[in-house]
């Protein structure tokens, strides 16, 4: 019920953003005709298309995206021609004669109710659909994370026509009122004619801005009547733990641990969200659960295959992770320091790899990173998110501990408060009867990549460079999905504002350099900079050279570049690149890259 009101609410706020300005005048133009013949058809075809278009896109990735973009010009092909028919009376009355005999006119009169006009309505609202979802805002990021990771379902569907549902009353509202508002300009000028052809100018006006991509360029930059901090506000407030009946990872949340706006899925955390970690050791902890299956992992990496059965008698530490995840890697000294020190204390430690990128189901880059990283705890790779969904597990990183009767006594979510996660694990050995459990906390020193972030400086968000979930990128709009094409960054960037130069193909999870050389400029605010990368598509490196404000970083350069900015992607994985010394302040980090292939998917700062 959580969910549906939340959906419901983050449809309607919708009409109040920008990027919808130029879907509403070919709305406003049905204003006025019966309800039911003209105005609810309407509605019903924006629902029904909305609603599908979102289930599509939740479980067709880019194929879904490719759809709602054949969609959206057939729609706005439908709309000019409505636009003109507006403007000339005589060629909408030639038109539809023809239609007449099939019950499908395609303008009818303003005062008209022919057999055509619910036909047309539906056919107009199925327009609206189609230009309408590009402005969604978190709550329906929350909806699609929840669809793509659960997969289609009864549920996910009724969630998501619950959304259209709030759209389409909003909608509805406003045509309600814009009738009344016409008829009285008619009966006060006598001008219906002027009014009509004015509606056909605004309707024209509408197509050539969503043809120029203004609805979802320009006017999504608007600092005016914007939703998302609205929605991210309920979200933040009602905290719902799960979507469609499944799991999902945290929507929008800034590698610092702070709320952004966006629709984001299938981002970290750092936040502590509805931790229960923070218990003193004398406290009573609660039991949330009982331990579930950990059946569906499709390898185990040092043990084989785990039950609660194996486990009973043994405290349990759960932990979610994935190995291109920045807050993961931060967290992971910890957790692998308290499998060491309390192994012989009847402590097992799970990791349970869930991937972000599709590189990350890849079982060889899997291996080389519990290997890298120097994991000696069992890991299964949870490529399916069965386990994931076992837990209803909404984070990376997600600490889950157990004690020796199997029920889930205490988590933790994202990086931080280690001494107080330890605590719990010191009492459930002692409730467990282990003698002379260790005390204090362990010792870590972490370096490089898993060096504790400088969280107090962070402005800059986790940011995605597949046109899926990317935020911020420039010139806003140009970046074309799936599809070759020249970019050139704007010579000024605004704080967290990004572009690509150079050729390149973008995808829904990363883009791929076509021809080198090519370049990705990023205005940032942290003390560190890293960026996800993989090297051509056959597994060649490609060579990069970064700079810092126009010059080589120097001693700012992070672990995988030099001080003259070189370096080499030659793997699937974190790069740390910046790494600074004194307090941040807004910087422009540029990466070039010198030979073609990279594949770049996403930014994180600590």
């Amino acid at each position: 019920m959580l969910l549906a009101t939340l959906a419901f609410l983050g449809g309607a706020l919708t009409i109040v953003s920008p990027c919808i300005l130029p879907v509403l005048p070919f709305v406003f133009a049905r204003a006025g005709q019966p309800f039911v013949r003209s105005i609810l058809p309407l509605l019903l075809g924006m629902a029904v298309t909305f609603a599908a278009v979102a289930t599509l896109a939740a479980v067709g990735g880019g194929w879904a995206v490719r759809t709602n973009e054949y969609g959206r010009i057939g729609a706005m092909l439908l709309l000019a021609l409505f636009g003109v028919l507006l403007l000339f009376p005589s060629l909408a009355d030639a038109l539809t004669r023809p239609l007449v005999a099939v019950g499908s006119r395609i303008a009818e009169r303003q005062t008209g109710s022919g057999p055509g006009m619910i036909g047309t309505s539906f056919a107009l609202g199925i327009a609206t659909g189609f230009l309408w979802a590009p402005c969604a805002g978190p709550i329906l990021g929350l909806l699609l994370t929840g669809a793509a990771i659960q997969g289609a379902n009864f549920a996910t569907s009724l969630l998501l026509l619950t959304y259209a549902a709030g759209a389409a009353t909003s909608l509805a509202l406003a045509i309600l009122v814009g009738g009344r508002v016409f008829a009285a300009m008619k009966r006060s000028l006598g001008a219906s004619e002027w009014i009509r052809r004015a509606l056909g100018v605004a309707v024209l006006a509408g197509v050539a801005a969503i043809g120029l991509g203004m609805d979802t360029g320009v006017l999504t930059q608007l600092s005016l009547p914007r939703t998302v901090n609205v929605e991210q506000a309920l979200l933040d407030r009602l905290k719902p733990t799960s979507a469609a009946g499944g799991a999902m990872m945290a929507s929008g949340v800034m590698t610092s641990g702070a709320a952004m706006s966006g629709s984001n899925t299938m981002t970290n955390s750092n936040a502590m969200v509805g931790t229960t970690a923070n218990k003193s050791a004398a406290a009573e902890l609660p039991v949330e659960g009982d331990l579930p299956a950990l059946d569906g992992a499709v390898k185990w990496f040092n043990s084989p295959a785990l039950s609660p059965a194996d486990l009973r008698g043994k405290v349990v530490l759960v932990d979610f992770w994935t190995y291109s995840c920045i807050n993961c890697l931060r967290s992971l000294p910890y957790v692998q320091a308290w499998a060491e020190k309390y192994r012989d204390h009847g402590l097992v430690v799970i990791g349970v790899h869930a991937p972000e990128f599709a590189f990350e189901k890849n079982l060889d880059n899997v291996a080389r990173a519990v290997r890298d990283l120097k994991i000696t705890y069992p890991v299964a790779v949870d490529n399916n998110y069965a386990i994931w969904r076992a837990f209803d597990n909404n984070y990376w990183p997600a600490h889950y501990f157990v004690d020796a009767s199997g029920k889930i006594r205490g988590h933790h979510f994202g990086e931080g408060d280690y001494p107080a996660s330890e605590q719990i694990i010191q009492q459930l050995l002692a409730e467990a009867g282990v003698a002379n459990v260790p005390q204090g906390t362990a010792k870590v020193q972490a370096s490089g990549v898993e060096a504790a972030a400088a969280d107090a400086e962070v402005q800059s968000p986790e940011t995605y460079i597949g046109y899926g979930r990317a935020q911020n990128f420039q010139p806003a709009g140009a970046e074309r999905p799936d599809q070759p094409q020249d970019y050139l960054t704007p010579k000024s960037l605004n704080l967290n504002e990004w572009g690509l130069d150079g050729s390149w193909q973008a995808s829904e999870q990363q883009a791929v350099l076509l021809n080198a050389p090519g370049r990705i400029t990023y205005r940032f605010h942290a003390r560190d900079l890293h960026l996800v990368l993989g090297p051509t598509a056959d597994g060649k490196p490609v060579r990069f050279r970064i700079k810092l404000d126009g010059a080589p970083p120097g001693t700012e350069h992070g672990v995988d570049a030099d001080a003259q900015g070189n370096g080499t992607v030659n793997e699937h994985r974190l790069y740390q690149l910046i790494r600074q010394s004194g307090s941040a302040r807004d910087r422009t980090f540029s990466i070039e890259f010198l030979d073609p292939g990279v594949q770049a998917y996403s930014f994180t700062f600590g």
